[in-house]
């Protein structure tokens, strides 16, 4: 058996490689930008209305925080015209519009020119000085308003790929700066724009685009993310990420605190609603499975039957909403708290472990009752089902012809068999801990990690959610190595061993 387990850990690997690849696919390729999501909103720093210099660094330290500044795998295959240093371009948008104008035209020094000349015109904003005569010819509005324009225009610029949108917003500053004296310090950069785009579009080399390069980084976007930013061996020198290896999953964009404590503190709810559901169910099903298996077309095979039909038919938000009407309604029976799982003013100082599940208790009374009865019904009549097809074997006919005890019979040898199909549906249990209940947590207000990935989708905080599903991953393996384990207990049979 432990060869086994060691030979089945050994074999996750190549799976959990998969899983790290799949999830680090899906945050590179989330919609939106994550430096602007991360950079200070103007309602919390008015960041958005400060200079153009402090959005620059701002920038700068996000995406070398957050490891943009790194190409994104060990090796990339693009057209001879594209750079090896593409991917230090930091703003997205700004990289996606150099592809597009690399792929026109295939000229890096040209179209880089380009790029700088654009850069240094839209850094001089800052250093704008309104003359006297501005001040005099136009209001104080007009002013911040044509500055804000120029300075949007010339972002715009920067995104742009389409030649002739380049054109007109190039003429569109040429008009401003006619009209404004003030934008006159800054005419140099601007006929510098024009000259640099006037020499890109001339200097094509396309037939560059037609050859493939080869690059390769050993410092690149997913090494960072899975071994972190310090020694991939040992971890030290880690300064922004330690590494998925290390249970580093990242920074949320919504709270900008680790991925990590956001799930610690949101999982023990759900681990702990969905265990002890689970434990009830077993306890309650399996009895009632076995009974109507051995008294199969009898009245309590045939009203069992019904109940557990209805009651799996029966939706969890309905359920959960009847539970609170008639037991946490002070118009019917006031008998439950509506919602939460502890009392609002909190545990208080100094209580012991039990007086907190004492203080808890009547909270966890509807959830586990929402919880439990459709995983009750469907494991019943699983039960029911794996028992009547073991009873039918030949060896249960052998061993009541023995004379063994209907008990030993039932409980021994038919049991131990139609346990199979039930271990499986165990091995379920630890990825259903990680997703939680959205539904059934919204409804009660469980502070678990359903209602966390439910409000992680809804903010777009993709971190989270990617945390979610690589733990989501990781957590399935080891169910199915549980599952195999049981497997081998419950049937002797089974055997994971070489003879």
């Amino acid at each position: 058996m432990l060869h086994y387990v060691l030979k089945r850990i050994l074999l996750f690997i190549p799976t959990l490689v998969v899983i790290s690849l799949l999830a680090f696919m899906i945050s590179v390729n989330a919609p939106g930008d994550p430096v602007s999501r991360m950079m200070t909103t103007a309602e919390s720093g008015d960041i958005l209305n400060s200079k153009t210099e402090v959005q620059l660094q701002q920038k700068i330290y996000w995406t070398h925080k957050l490891g943009l500044d790194l190409p994104l795998f060990y090796m990339s295959m693009v057209p001879l015209s594209f750079p090896d240093t593409l991917y230090k371009i930091f703003d997205r948008g700004e990289r996606s519009a150099l592809k597009t104008l690399l792929h026109q035209n295939g000229n890096w020094n040209s179209i880089e020119q380009f790029h700088s000349a654009l850069k240094k015109l839209y850094l001089s904003h800052d250093q704008l000085k309104i003359d006297t005569v501005s001040e005099k010819q136009f209001s104080k509005n007009e002013i911040n308003a044509a500055i804000n324009q120029s300075r949007n225009t010339t972002l715009a610029l920067l995104n742009s790929s389409d030649e002739r949108i380049i054109l007109l917003r190039l003429a569109e500053l040429d008009s401003l700066q006619s009209k404004f004296l003030f934008f006159s310090s800054r005419k140099n950069q601007l006929t510098e724009a024009k000259k640099n785009f006037i020499a890109m579009q001339s200097s094509s080399t396309c037939w560059k685009n037609f050859i493939p390069s080869l690059h390769f980084y050993s410092n690149n976007q997913y090494h960072r993310w899975l071994f972190g930013d310090g020694n991939w061996i040992n971890g030290k020198g880690a300064v922004y990420s330690k590494g998925l290896i290390r249970g580093d999953l990242g920074i949320s964009f919504y709270s900008k605190m680790p991925v990590t404590e956001i799930i610690m503190d949101r999982i023990a709810w759900s681990l702990f609603f969905t265990l002890a559901s689970v434990l009830l169910a077993y306890l309650i099903s399996i009895p009632i499975g076995i009974r109507a298996a051995v008294k199969h077309g009898g009245a309590f095979d045939k009203t069992s039957s019904v109940i557990l039909l209805m009651l799996q038919s029966m939706p969890a938000f309905w359920v959960a909403t009847m539970l609170l009407i008639l037991f946490a309604n002070p118009d019917v029976l006031n008998w439950f708290p509506a919602s939460g799982v502890k009392p609002v003013a909190g545990y208080g100082e100094g209580i012991s472990f039990f007086e907190k599940v004492r203080a808890s208790f009547p909270y966890l009374i509807l959830p586990l009752v929402a919880y439990t009865y459709s995983s009750l019904a469907f494991l019943s009549r699983l039960t029911r089902v794996s028992m009547l097809e073991v009873l039918q074997q030949d060896y249960i006919k052998t061993a009541r012809a023995k004379g063994l005890s209907e008990r030993t019979v039932i409980y021994k040898h038919a049991f131990r068999n139609a346990l199979l199909p039930l271990i499986t549906v165990f091995a379920n249990i630890l990825p259903l801990a990680i997703g939680g209940s959205v539904i059934l947590e919204s409804i009660f207000t469980i502070p678990g990690m359903g209602y966390a990935s439910y409000f992680a989708i809804q903010t777009q905080d993709y971190p989270v959610i990617i945390g979610v599903f690589t733990l989501t991953g990781v957590l399935t393996l080891i169910g199915y190595l549980l599952a195999d384990i049981l497997y081998a207990i419950a049937d002797p049979r089974i055997s994971f061993s070489k003879k």
